[in-house]
């Protein structure tokens, strides 16, 4: 099995008269910085300290979010082997938001714009304090793409140590996680489930700390930043309750010092390469749809033009290997067990740019040289895949001229292509009163607008109304299109980010009850059986968008974010 230490040992990590670029000297050498001197003092610093490197730990600890409560402990672990490693770690903090708990009310609007106030605190902090390098601590879905742009956009050298997933729980003889109790809710509508059975599966579904257990959105960019080279391996499956999570925190920190002594800066790893990989290995494993959103952003951050097109390449070349929930019954524990990312990516290291740099020192290929395949059947192997093709499809269309996207690995066969009527709603609780009224007909399109990053605001995710037609059957037989996004736990044939949205006068918003939508995701086509005049004179008749909100952070959030398509990103 991997051993992180074993791709630093021999590191020997001194700074004093190196030549290592020390940015915190601004604010402790000379004598003008004598005040300065003073207030680091007064934190407990030593005057030998002030010849070392400081390093931001930026954690996201949170009594709120379950994948955060414990990452005290890890940032404990980290600070431990930064001093090890010769550096003087400062902890500092950031927001985090639990995408279940804000699920399916206005919360959900913030989820997504939190991504942005994460990247712009953290680029605050550490510039107003000239931090020479910095260790992330995320763990959840805004968090990892938040704190993955703001390390692009600062390019300090730097380590990134997620808190790990969740076990999976236990009801009955079944093993259980947080999409069991939305989908059960379904069930419980149609009498499938009592009302006490959804109680005992509402206590047992989340064991305890760590981002939610299947291939979700937390994990996957969890996984994938490992793949970008970011974070050491084991980052995205070592469970967040196990001993080795908190020995590789230790490692990271210790890392972190050969990274700065080395000079090696996220640009340097966040490269077209890097982002290759990450999708092929995102196509492997059938990850969230969120990853093309955040990735388009990571790409933005480091001035990298990565087009949607691009990834429909990738997913054409490379194998789906790992059903994992909700795609399939495994967990990212069984995923540890197997061996991990590393092992995903021996799999399918045809595919990949071996030469990319990582935060390990060591290029990709380097690093996964002697990783093994423990179970062939969590990773079937490139020979014997699920399926030919990867687990995401970008979709494209009249009416979704700039994209939409799919996780085409939890879609059910009969529905890859499907022909029906639209049912069509302004609104995310609009569309879940229609669901669970019983008024959503087999073969019917739910569309739900007006839920873009614009339009939304925020871009709200639809884990409510999957989880309901999952529940009552019909995942199946009905098909749902949005402008809004999807939870990495979503199933079905859910179809997300269409571009341009409504509230853009995207041709979504041209939408009538009956219209006539076609869905092909081998093809990779989404179309309204409307003419392009037709479409023209709808949208010309509604007018200018009204923005629903009015004040706040939000209004600010969607006057200055871009098209999903973009990465919803602000415009700089």
């Amino acid at each position: 099995m991997f051993s992180p230490s074993d791709l630093l040992k021999g590191a020997v990590f001194s700074f004093n008269r190196l030549g290592v670029n020390v940015k915190s000297d601004v604010v402790k050498k000379g004598i003008e910085r004598a005040p300065h001197r003073s207030l680091l003092y007064a934190l407990g610093c030593t005057p030998t300290e002030m010849d070392k490197p400081f390093i931001g730990v930026i954690n996201s600890f949170s009594e709120i979010v379950p994948g955060h409560i414990h990452l005290r402990s890890i940032a404990e672990a980290v600070k431990s082997g930064i001093r090890e490693g010769g550096g003087v770690p400062f902890e500092v903090n950031t927001i985090a938001v639990c995408d279940g708990i804000v699920m399916n009310h206005a919360g959900m609007k913030y989820s997504l714009p939190s991504r942005e106030l994460i990247a712009d605190s953290i680029e605050t902090v550490a510039e107003a304090h000239a931090f020479d390098a910095l260790v992330f601590i995320p763990n959840c879905d805004k968090i990892v793409p938040g704190m993955l742009m703001a390390a692009v956009r600062l390019n300090l050298p730097c380590v990134f140590i997620s808190g790990g997933p969740m076990l999976s729980g236990r009801h009955g003889n079944k093993r259980v996680d947080l999409i069991s109790v939305f989908d059960a809710v379904g069930e419980v509508i149609t009498g499938k489930m009592s009302e006490e059975e959804l109680e005992q599966l509402e206590m047992a579904a989340c064991p305890g700390c760590g981002s939610c257990a299947g291939m979700f959105t937390a994990n996957t960019m969890n996984c994938l930043t490992e793949v970008l080279g970011l974070g050491l391996p084991g980052n995205g499956t070592i469970l967040a309750v196990s001993a080795r999570r908190r020995r590789l925190a230790r490692e990271a920190g210790k890392a972190v010092m050969q990274v700065l002594a080395n000079n090696l800066r996220p640009r340097d790893i966040i490269t077209p390469d890097a982002l290759h990989n990450a999708f092929t290995v995102d196509m492997a494993l059938g990850g969230s749809t969120n990853t093309v959103l955040h990735l388009m952003a990571v790409a933005n951050e480091a001035g990298i033009n990565f087009p949607l097109s691009a990834i429909n390449e990738i997913s054409r070349r490379t194998p789906y290997l790992c059903k994992m929930r909700p795609g399939g019954p495994n967990y990212l524990e069984d995923l540890d067990r197997a061996g991990g990312i590393p092992a995903v990516m021996k799999e399918v290291r045809g595919l990949l740019k071996l030469n990319a740099k990582t935060v390990t020192g060591r290029t990709v290929g380097e690093n996964i040289a002697h990783v093994r395949n423990i179970d062939r059947e969590v990773i079937r192997p490139i020979s014997n895949p699920h399926s030919p093709t990867g687990g995401l499809s970008i979709l494209f269309g009249n009416l979704a001229p700039e994209g939409a996207v799919v996780k085409t690995a939890a879609v059910a066969p009969e529905m890859l292509t499907h022909r029906g009527p639209a049912r069509v709603f302004d609104s995310e609780e609009e569309g879940t009163r229609a669901i669970m009224s019983g008024s959503i007909k087999k073969g019917d399109v739910i569309v739900i607008r007006y839920e873009g990053p614009r339009g939304g605001p925020g871009m709200r995710e639809m884990l409510t109304p999957t989880g309901l037609l999952g529940g009552m059957g019909l995942d199946k037989e009905v098909a749902l299109i949005t402008d809004g996004r999807y939870s990495g736990g979503s199933k079905g044939a859910a179809i997300g980010h269409v571009s341009p949205e409504a509230a853009l006068r995207g041709p979504i918003a041209a939408l009538e009850d009956g219209d006539m939508i076609v869905i092909d995701i081998p093809n990779y086509k989404l179309d309204v059986e409307l003419s392009e005049a037709e479409i023209a004179r709808r949208l010309a008749k509604l007018g200018e968008f009204k923005p629903r909100v009015t004040s706040g952070y939000l209004r600010h959030y969607a006057q200055m974010v871009s098209s999903a398509s973009k990465g919803a990103v602000f415009g700089r």
